[in-house]
């Protein structure tokens, strides 16, 4: 980046925080779309001190795509390509995230073994219907959990898909940690990931990523459903010119899974 362009994209960033309204504390509150990390729009275009304005509780990725950020509690984490996790200062910025102020209307323990698509299975069977957005946590013991992180990144930015064909991935065992994320509606399409986008912590805030598999030996689960949903669209030039009208379904899933 110039020195030109980043002075322009700082006062972006300034001008954006200056009318940046408080949510309403039941919103989903979204930066940009999916199909734009899809074709390669990293450049970050909000800092986290003005997204946790927003919410206390989602997931996203940094500047230059440079790892997986989780966030619960009112705290956030950046899990970089190293596996590690670091806590998010405020002056970091994002060109993705989905964040909201957490405040789950379904709770139930998990007190059998399932993997990741039973804990799906758990998930449908409690929310209300397949077209509302809902926001989960999982605080468990695990047998075992797989990750990925996705390592910073250098102009020109490749597509995602080519991204994530060699992405870092991560093996934790006997591991207690939180899962936090998203299931979003399949009309959600372009817009977030249709389905489960979830990521990962470990208990002592080491490390996670992207959650690709896991075992759940026992824990708490908890829902958010809501239907309330607002995005904000970054405005730099990288953004207005891309093509994000084409159906990415197939890259995303070889992206995510």
């Amino acid at each position: 980046m110039n020195i030109e362009h980043g002075f322009l994209r700082a006062l972006h960033v300034l001008r954006r925080h200056r009318h940046m309204p408080q949510r309403h504390p039941h919103e989903i509150f979204q930066l940009s779309t999916i199909n734009a990390v899809l074709e390669g729009v990293y450049d970050g275009d909000m800092s986290y001190g003005q997204l946790k304005r927003h919410g206390d509780f989602g997931i996203g990725t940094f500047n230059a795509l440079d790892g997986e950020m989780i966030a619960f509690d009112g705290r956030f984490w950046q899990v970089r390509g190293d596996g590690r996790a670091n806590p998010v200062p405020d002056d970091a910025l994002t060109p993705f995230a989905t964040v909201l102020f957490f405040a789950p209307k379904i709770e139930e323990e998990v007190v059998r073994p399932v993997d990741l698509d039973g804990l799906k299975g758990i998930i449908d069977s409690k929310v209300s219907s397949s077209n509302l957005f809902c926001a989960v946590r999982i605080d468990g013991i695990f047998a075992s959990v797989h990750t990925r992180s996705i390592p910073r990144q250098s102009k020109p930015y490749p597509p995602l898909v080519d991204v994530t064909k060699h992405q870092p991935e991560f093996d934790f065992a006997h591991v207690e940690g939180t899962i936090v994320g998203f299931r979003f509606p399949d009309f959600a399409a372009g817009m977030n990931v249709p389905g489960y986008h979830l990521h990962f912590l470990t208990r002592d805030e080491r490390g996670g990523g992207h959650l690709l598999a896991m075992q759940l030996d026992r824990g708490r689960l908890a829902i958010d459903e809501e239907s309330d949903f607002h995005i904000e669209l970054p405005t730099d030039p990288d953004f207005l010119v891309s093509d994000l009208a084409g159906d990415h379904r197939a890259d995303l899933k070889q992206a995510e899974e």
